[in-house]
C-alpha cells in the first residue's frame, strides 16, 4: 500500500475514534445561530421564483374551484318544445323538465371535493418542505465542496512549493533522487485530486442552481454549524406533512366510495307541459297540459362495481396510511440520532487543536527544513493535516444535513425558513 493511502487510513481512523471518544463531553448548545437571516431570504426568494411555487398555487386554485363547482345545483331545467300533426289534429305544446336529486349527490360530491382540496393544501405543505430541504442541503454541500476546492488550491501550493525546493536540494545533493521524486508523484496527485474536488464543486452548483438557489447571493456566507439547538423530543406525528398527505388521501378516498354509493341511486325527472291542441283548420281547439314524471332503470348497468373500485381504493389509502406511520416514526428516529451524532462530532473537532492548519503546516516545514523529518515523513503528514480540515468541511456539510433532515421530520422546517403555511 502507498505511504498515501496509509495517511489517508490513518486520518479516517484519527477522525472517528475523536469523534467517538469526545461525544460524551458534548456541551449543549441554548439557541441556533442568530446570522442565519440571509439564509432565510434567500430560500424564500428561491421558492416564489421556482416552478414549483406557480404549480402549487395553480394546483390549490384548481381544488378550490372544484370544490365551488361541486358546491352547485347537479342538474339544469330541459325545455321541451314539441308540435304534433296527426291528421286532421295538430298538437302544439311547450314543458319544462328537472331531475330531481333526492338522494343528496351534490352534498356528498361536495364534500369528496373538500377533502381534495385539504389533500391539495396538504400536498403543499409537502412539497415547500421537501423544497426547503433541498435547497438547504444543496447549499450546504455547494458550501463543503468551496471549502474543499480552497483547502485543495494550498495544499496544491505547499506541495509545489515543497516540490521546487526538493528540486533544488537535491541539485546541492542534500536529498536523494528517490526523495526528490517522492515530492513529484505528491505534486502530480496533488494536481490531479484537485480537478476533482473543481468537478465535484462543478456538480454541486448544478444541484443548488436546480433548486432555484444563486450561489451568487450568498457567497460571501459562511456555513455555519456551531450553535445549533440540540434536538428536541419529538412531537405529535400528525403535524408533519407526510402524515397530513397520507391522512387526507384517505379521507377524500372514503368520500368517493359515498359518491359511487350515491351514483346508484337513480334521480327521476319531473316535466310539465301545457299547450292546444286544434282538430282542424278553423275549427274548435282544446287547451292541453300535464305532467310527466321519468325514472331511470339501473337494470344493464347497476354501477356496482364503481362502488367496490372505490372502497378498494380506500383500504388502500387507509394501509398507505400506517405504512407512512411506520416509515415516519423510523425517519423521525434516524434523523434526531444522526444529528445528535454529528453535531457532538462537530463539536469536538472544533476544539481539536489538530485542527488547526496554518500552525501545524508551519511547523511541519520548519521541521522539515531542519532535518527533523524526511521528506516522506513530511509529505505523510501534511497530508494528514490538511485531509483532516477535508474532513471538518465534510463534517461541517453534514451537520447542517442532519440538521435540515432534522428539523423536516419534526414538522419544524417551514416554520423555520418562515415559509407561508397558509396556501
Amino acid at each position: 500500500m502507498s505511504p498515501f493511502l496509509l495517511a489517508r487510513r490513518f486520518v479516517a481512523q484519527s477522525a472517528l475514534a475523536m469523534a467517538v471518544c469526545i461525544s460524551s463531553l458534548e456541551p449543549s448548545f441554548a439557541t441556533e445561530p442568530g446570522d442565519l437571516a440571509p439564509v432565510r431570504q434567500a430560500l424564500r426568494t428561491a421558492w416564489q421564483q421556482h416552478p414549483s411555487y406557480q404549480a402549487t398555487e395553480a394546483q390549490i386554485n384548481a381544488a378550490r374551484t372544484r370544490l365551488d363547482a361541486a358546491g352547485q345545483p347537479l342538474y339544469n331545467p330541459e325545455l321541451q318544445l314539441t308540435r304534433d300533426n296527426g291528421g286532421e289534429e295538430k298538437t302544439v305544446s311547450a314543458g319544462m323538465n328537472l331531475t330531481l336529486d333526492l338522494s343528496g349527490k351534490r352534498r356528498v360530491r361536495r364534500d369528496a371535493a373538500d377533502a381534495r382540496l385539504d389533500l391539495a393544501t396538504a400536498e403543499a405543505h409537502l412539497r415547500r418542505r421537501d423544497f426547503a430541504r433541498l435547497w438547504l442541503i444543496g447549499w450546504a454541500d455547494l458550501q463543503a465542496t468551496q471549502l474543499q476546492v480552497a483547502t485543495g488550491e494550498r495544499r496544491l501550493a505547499l506541495i509545489t512549493r515543497f516540490s521546487g525546493l526538493a528540486e533544488k536540494q537535491f541539485t546541492t545533493g542534500d536529498i536523494s533522487g528517490l526523495e526528490r521524486d517522492l515530492a513529484l508523484l505528491a505534486r502530480d496527485e496533488a494536481q490531479a485530486e484537485q480537478a476533482q474536488w473543481l468537478a465535484d464543486q462543478a456538480e454541486a452548483e448544478a444541484k443548488f442552481r436546480s433548486v432555484g438557489g444563486n450561489p451568487d447571493t450568498i457567497a460571501s456566507f459562511d456555513l455555519p454549524a456551531g450553535g445549533l439547538p440540540a434536538p428536541e423530543p419529538a412531537g405529535d406525528l400528525q403535524a408533519l406533512p407526510d402524515w397530513q398527505v397520507a391522512q387526507a388521501t384517505a379521507t377524500a378516498t372514503e368520500r368517493e366510495v359515498a359518491v359511487a354509493r350515491r351514483n346508484r341511486v337513480a334521480d327521476p325527472t319531473v316535466g310539465v307541459y301545457g299547450g292546444r291542441k286544434e282538430y282542424r283548420a278553423g275549427g274548435p281547439t282544446d287547451r292541453v297540459y300535464g305532467v310527466t314524471v321519468t325514472i331511470p332503470l339501473f337494470v344493464r348497468n347497476s354501477y356496482r362495481a364503481e362502488v367496490v373500485a372505490a372502497q378498494a381504493e380506500a383500504d388502500a389509502a387507509h394501509a398507505e396510511l400506517q405504512r407512512v406511520r411506520l416509515e415516519l416514526e423510523a425517519e423521525r428516529r434516524r434523523a434526531v440520532d444522526s444529528y445528535a451524532a454529528a453535531r457532538s462530532a462537530w463539536s469536538g473537532w472544533k476544539r481539536s487543536r489538530g485542527t488547526d492548519v496554518t500552525r501545524r503546516a508551519d511547523l511541519l516545514e520548519r521541521s522539515w527544513r531542519q532535518g527533523e523529518l524526511s521528506t516522506t515523513e513530511y509529505l505523510l503528514q501534511l497530508k494528514q493535516t490538511l485531509d483532516t480540515q477535508l474532513a471538518g468541511a465534510k463534517l461541517q456539510a453534514r451537520v447542517w444535513r442532519t440538521y435540515t433532515d432534522y428539523l423536516a421530520s419534526s414538522g419544524r422546517l417551514e416554520d423555520w425558513a418562515a415559509l407561508e403555511r397558509n396556501p
